[in-house]
């Protein structure tokens, strides 16, 4: 059998070649559809995450807002004065050598610090401490 005998050859009228050109245009085409269905897809949460980037950008900067707002001088200082404080007044200042003699006159006397109170653990689990530790 040679070559041109199956480009010759017919089945059921038409010729063999003819039917290979066809079955590879309409795998081609089916091929291309595949590509530009995935690719609008695609295209499709591209868009979805610029405009989660876009919402998020804009959050990020209504929050930066937010807290240059909060931290501002002026504001800070209003609620300082409104909540009875004052600015350090500059006679108040203590120099670095002095900062031990104050903080040790400014510390309360122990006598009148209340003791801590130590926490009391109930019963199961004071024992599941005890043996963790013991492990």
């Amino acid at each position: 059998m040679k070559l041109s005998d199956v480009l010759t050859r017919r089945v059921r009228g038409f010729r063999v070649i003819d039917l290979v050109a066809l079955a590879t245009v309409l795998t081609l085409a089916l091929t291309v559809y595949a590509f530009k269905t995935s690719a609008g897809a695609e295209r499709t949460d591209i868009a979805d995450i610029e405009s989660q980037i876009h919402d998020e950008t804009r959050t990020v900067r209504l929050l930066q807002d937010q807290v240059h707002r909060l931290e501002s001088p002026d504001r800070l200082e209003r609620l300082a004065r409104d909540d009875g404080q004052a600015p350090v007044n500059a006679l108040r200042e203590v120099t670095p050598e002095a900062l031990a003699t104050t903080a040790l006159s400014a510390a309360p006397t122990p006598a009148a610090a209340p003791a801590p109170a130590t926490p009391t653990l109930p019963p199961a689990i004071s024992n599941a401490t005890t043996e963790v530790a013991a492990q």
